[in-house]
């Protein structure tokens, strides 16, 4: 832990009021995008955070210094977004089966496998939003795995323990959604190809 940060966090346990404003003023904007990432946009992932900060405040005298700061409130942070996602009281939600690649009988897949042609700086802004767009699609038991490895960079084990299922489990359910993310994306970007 860097020494400014070790100072803060001295100061959070002694409960002075700065340097809870200091921990609020730094650190919300990232855990807005996280709590964004999981939940949705607006006004749920403000509620997720201010439920992550009220759980750090909370538990700041249990933190121990073995991780950054950041990485607690991530993980706080995470934890606060999939316990709001579990509450949800959802549409039953699409199978992930028909974005899945299909397979003829003499194990030869269907349909196209050809690899993307390399895209331009505008198309790959335009990919971006697409990609935003096409995991939002996705079942949330998919789309909470894919967020959690590949956008937050979370390792499986710690996905696994986040939603309470073994690795193999994680594994699996990153691979589908992987392959349906790829499924849907394929249309547009066949459109964008030269």
């Amino acid at each position: 832990m860097v020494e400014d940060e070790a100072t803060l966090v001295a100061a959070l346990k002694a409960g002075d009021d700065a340097a809870f404003e200091k921990l609020v003023r730094d650190y919300s904007g990232r855990m807005l995008a996280v709590a964004s990432r999981l939940v949705g946009e607006g006004a749920e992932a403000n509620d997720v955070v201010q439920e992550a900060f009220l759980s750090a405040f909370r538990a700041i005298d249990r933190f121990e210094g073995t991780a950054r700061l950041s990485t607690w409130l991530h993980r706080i942070t995470v934890n606060a977004a999939l316990m709001r996602l579990r509450s949800r009281r959802r549409h039953p939600e699409e199978p992930l089966d028909p974005w899945l690649p299909h397979f003829e009988a003499s194990g030869h897949r269907v349909g196209p496998s050809e690899p993307w042609q390399p895209l331009d700086a505008l198309q790959k802004k335009e990919l971006r939003a697409q990609v935003r767009k096409r995991i939002d699609e996705l079942p949330e038991i998919y789309r909470t795995v894919l967020l959690l490895r590949d956008i937050e960079g979370l390792d499986g084990e710690e996905v696994a323990g986040l939603l309470g299922v073994n690795i193999g489990t994680v594994k699996t359910r990153l691979h589908r959604a992987r392959m349906a993310l790829r499924s849907l994306l394929d249309p547009h970007l066949r459109e964008m190809q030269p």
